[in-house]
């Protein structure tokens, strides 16, 4: 029984069997379905009505999908739609989804891929009407015109179900936005998945995406999910997909299109539903002109692209991730942070941070080590001068031309707190009040560093 509160669906296709297939595995799911047999039929309908999701075929007679999704984005721009295709038709698909459409289904339709596709739909629409989503939103700190641009665009793509490939430098934050376009999506309450693929040895990437059997090879000790059905229902964040080799590209890209993986040393096959964000730090279309990226990956990765701006593109942001920052530290740490001086935040706003975000946290947590006041001055910050980074104190020589930007400052904070734990004979008390931070701030800073209870690094 329909009653005001069913949700309704507009399916718009000129074929009859198609139309009335969709119409009754609507009324099986208990929805309120109504059926428009061409693009005017179908604009009418939204012209006079609310719908909360809508499905259409590509061909309509007399126009397209692309044009009913024009439409849609002026007369209903919060219902979800999703658009059928016919096989060969991915160009024209992945346009329909840059004009808004969620997600598509290829032709023939399977009726367990067409429930999932309306699931998906309704899913999307709830998340519209609560609203749900502000807080996290908070947690991409900045409100100058890039990040504006980024958040809305964010808001956007968190409705729909298509690949999207966030570009950036390293340190950018391309993981938070990653995990923003999650937690505003139908998809919040299923897992986020995040994996490094620069990180997972050639010979194990397979078993660790698609799983494996016990016993499939030496050291499978036992069964395996992988990441894809890890995420089943949620996410799946690939970050630094450039760096995947290329026989695992053409595993990827299976799994991706037929929406299926089959475990190592397994018979069959696992459906899985799931959406696919990538990253990396490198030029996407330059990998795949050289050869070393998939062509047709690359494609059916980058549906859509979002670029999060290095933060020398933003500056007026600087004061304001300092106070996010400092206050995140001050909870972890157990201690009310210091101030910055006008002087420090004069120079942290005038350095280009070529390690973006993250070298800005670094920068901060080792003033906060090196701070014995109650405000960071520009000499707790040790960011390099336009001559070069200044030595360490006591080094007797600057930084070493091979070493990392991030290494080399890591290595200043280490030598200050050596040197207060010199001074102070290994007292740690003592040496935390010198240092003017908390024992606990201190035996924080130690873990960091890998020192162990000597003062010695840990071997190896």
């Amino acid at each position: 029984m329909m009653t005001d509160k069913t949700p309704r669906v507009l399916v718009v296709d000129d074929e009859a069997d198609l139309r009335e297939l969709l119409v009754i595995t609507l009324g099986r799911m208990k929805l309120d379905a109504t059926a428009a047999d061409s693009l005017g039929a179908a604009r009418r309908l939204l012209d006079s009505d609310r719908f909360d999701l809508c499905l259409t075929d590509m061909n309509l007679g007399d126009g397209t999908g692309l044009d009913l999704l024009r439409h849609a984005a002026q007369t209903a721009p919060e219902m979800p739609v999703a658009v059928i295709t016919a096989y060969g038709n991915m160009d024209v698909a992945t346009e329909a989804m840059k004009l808004g459409a969620y997600d598509f289904i290829a032709k023939p339709v399977a009726l367990d891929r067409l429930r999932q596709l309306i699931e998906d739909g309704l899913g999307i629409s709830r998340a519209e009407k609560t609203g749900d989503g502000g807080e996290e939103e908070d947690t991409l700190v900045g409100q100058g015109p890039a990040m504006q641009r980024l958040k809305q665009q964010i808001r956007k793509l968190a409705r729909s179900q298509a690949p999207i490939y966030i570009s950036g430098e390293s340190g950018s934050g391309k993981e938070r936005v990653a995990r923003l376009i999650h937690a505003l999506g139908p998809r919040r309450e299923k897992p986020f998945v995040a994996v490094n693929c620069g990180a997972i040895p050639s010979e194990l990437m397979e078993s660790e995406f698609f799983g494996h059997r016990k016993g499939s090879f030496t050291g499978a000790v036992e069964d395996r999910k992988g990441l894809f059905r890890e995420a089943d229902g949620g996410t799946l964040f690939l970050d630094e997909v450039a760096d995947l080799p290329l026989h695992m590209q053409v595993k990827l890209l299976r799994a991706i299109q037929e929406k299926t993986v089959r475990p190592v040393g397994e018979s069959k096959e696992f459906a899985v539903n799931l959406r696919i964000l990538c990253a990396t730090h490198r030029d996407l279309g330059e990998e795949m002109s050289a050869g070393r990226f998939r062509q047709d990956l690359y494609y059916r990765l980058n549906v859509i692209e979002a670029h999060v701006p290095p933060l020398r593109e933003r500056h007026e942001d600087i004061p304001v991730l300092v106070e996010h920052i400092l206050e995140r530290l001050g909870e972890a740490w157990e201690t009310r942070p210091p101030a910055v001086s006008e002087r420090a935040m004069s120079a942290l706003a005038g350095y280009r941070f070529p390690g973006n975000v993250r070298e800005l946290e670094n920068t901060l947590e080792r003033a906060l080590t090196l701070c014995d006041g109650e405000m960071i001055e520009p000499e707790h910050l040790h960011l390099p001068s336009d001559d070069g980074p200044q030595p360490a104190a006591g080094n007797g020589g600057g930084r070493h031309p091979q070493l990392p930007l991030e290494d080399y400052l890591q290595e200043i904070e280490k030598q200050e707190i050596l040197r207060a734990l010199d001074t102070t004979h290994w007292n740690r008390t003592a040496a935390a009040k010198k240092l003017g931070m908390t024992f606990r701030s201190l035996r924080y800073r130690l873990k960091k560093l890998e020192l162990d209870q000597d003062g010695a690094p840990d071997s190896e």
